[in-house]
């Protein structure tokens, strides 16, 4: 099946510049390409009770090298770690310091090995059975913890979390019930058959005070995933918020709103009807559990090209929908609802199968963002009082946008002296949707620019002066014959004379 994306044209402002230009075209690269904040990650998980930190040196390894994981048939380039931090020892009690320290030193060890990192807390990370009404048979006691912990574990990651957003991707909700999921919970209203059977008033009302004070405890450029869209829809709408509520729109996005910082993680992606009742009505007091498959399906795919998709397969019983096209709808389903990013560890069942069907290279390559350079205009010569045009056609092949900002900057480079002059484009990256963008701008060069000739640049640096200069955190075009390892600057194949 044919993917049709959408053509955005984005125009910033047009100068009128006399001198004459020239047009470039670029081609196009078929490189699987390491971009930070997208792609297939690497997972994994820690006790409190048994801390095991991360190891820089196997972090670089990742951040280097290509990785095939176990049971994997396919290689993978990533930028992305998941870590899950089991509070299994903290359930009635504050955060210790140790773990606090152990906590940031693993923050540091990202940060070094120039990778970002999907974060979640979870109480209890495994279920057990016995003599219950669950179909799966994941029987209560979960192993969560109350509300009044919750909310002390969040104030104390507070801190930590405002110091290293710079490498935090994104956080997903976590902390209630079995896996963080928010679903098999002792506290907060059970999504299961046990118990009443919906999720109460009482019960919304405390998940929307948690997750307000998880939004809180992030800096506003940094987003939460939730697990389902009905959490979205009862947060921003009130507990009785019917499944047809209104998705986010244009002008809301990217606008560090509550509304326009909650994105999704899919922990189940094609694996029922309903993704193991991801897409699904779990109640109120004045309402029963019902299905709602094609109603929530139809608000993630519009609300979801502003906020970050996520997640993992997790049972191959869903076959062949979940495999690769024309017999299944694996990349029409991440196209859909603009996926970032997958776990590269479960299932590969699903995913081994995505390999041998031949739509893994693709979906490698398409998972966020993907920027082609297509063609770009420039004038050759220019004196130091004259306007710079500059013009870029630009082709995202990706299923998403970034969901994090970061600037947009024209580089000058003297090829004599290597010193450089950075000129901003007024865009905002988050809104270069799949399709085409049309990025054109004058530029008033820089008052102290000397004559010379200057080789031309686009970066795309990280948002964070920590990060800045750190080309692991810069994105590198689809392109072959642009990227400047050394800088992570994008070359535009032209050398400007300033006269």
């Amino acid at each position: 099946m044919k993917i049709i994306l959408p053509v955005l044209t984005l125009l910033l402002f047009c100068g009128n510049s006399k001198a004459q230009s020239t047009i470039i075209n670029y081609r196009e690269s078929a490189e699987d390409i390491r971009n930070p904040e997208r792609g297939f990650y690497i997972p994994i998980e820690t006790k409190a009770s048994n801390f095991t930190p991360l190891s820089l040196e196997r972090l670089v390894n990742y951040r280097t090298q290509p990785q095939k994981l176990q049971r994997a048939t396919y290689a993978i380039a990533p930028s992305l770690i998941y870590k899950a931090y089991e509070l299994d020892t903290f359930k009635n009690k504050a955060l210790s310091v140790e773990f606090l320290k152990n906590l940031q030193n693993d923050f540091d060890i990202v940060r070094k090995a120039g990778m970002k990192i999907i974060l979640r807390f979870a109480y209890i990370n495994k279920s057990h059975g016995g003599d219950c009404k669950d179909e799966g048979g994941i029987c209560p006691p979960y192993g969560d913890a109350p509300f009044n912990i919750v909310i002390k574990h969040i104030q104390q990651l507070k801190p930590l979390l405002y110091k290293n957003a710079d490498i935090i991707a994104v956080l997903q909700q976590g902390f209630v019930g079995i896996w963080g999921e928010n679903y098999y919970t002792d506290y907060f209203g059970s999504g299961s058959s046990e118990g009443i059977g919906v999720i109460s008033d009482s019960s919304w009302r405390m998940r929307n005070a948690f997750l307000k004070a998880l939004l809180d405890a992030i800096p506003k450029n940094r987003m939460v995933q939730v697990r389902t869209p009905q959490i979205k829809q009862r947060y921003l709408y009130g507990v009785h918020a019917p499944i047809n509520s209104s998705p986010i729109n244009y002008n809301i996005a990217f606008s560090k709103s509550d509304a326009a910082r909650i994105g999704f993680h899919n922990d189940c992606f094609l694996a029922s009807s309903d993704d193991y009742g991801t897409f699904y009505d779990y109640g109120n007091s004045i309402s029963k559990r019902d299905t709602a498959n094609i109603s929530l399906r139809q608000y993630v795919m519009s609300d979801s090209k502003f906020t970050p998709v996520g997640g993992e397969t997790c049972d191959d019983a869903f076959s062949p929908q979940n495999d690769c096209e024309p017999i299944g709808r694996a990349e029409t389903e991440m196209a859909a609802m603009h996926y970032s990013y997958l776990n590269a560890a479960y299932n590969n069942q699903v995913n081994n199968d995505w390999d041998s069907l031949g739509c893994m290279k693709s979906i490698k390559q398409r998972l966020g963002y993907r920027f082609v350079l297509q063609e770009a205009s420039f004038p050759s010569s220019l004196k130091s009082t004259d306007q710079l045009s500059v013009k870029l056609k630009i082709v995202n092949r990706g299923y998403s946008s970034p969901f994090n900002p970061r600037p947009v900057q024209l580089i000058l480079r003297n090829t004599e002296t290597k010193k450089v002059y950075t000129l901003n484009f007024n865009t905002q990256i988050q809104r270069w949707f799949s399709g085409t963008i049309q990025l054109s701008q004058s530029f008033k060069l820089p008052g102290n620019i000397s004559k010379g000739n200057y080789e031309l640049f686009i970066n795309l640096p990280d948002e964070y002066q920590s990060l800045r200069n750190n080309p692991a955190y810069s994105i590198q075009f689809a392109n072959e014959g642009v990227w400047e390892e050394a800088t992570g600057y994008n070359s535009l194949n032209h050398i400007l004379s300033i006269h």
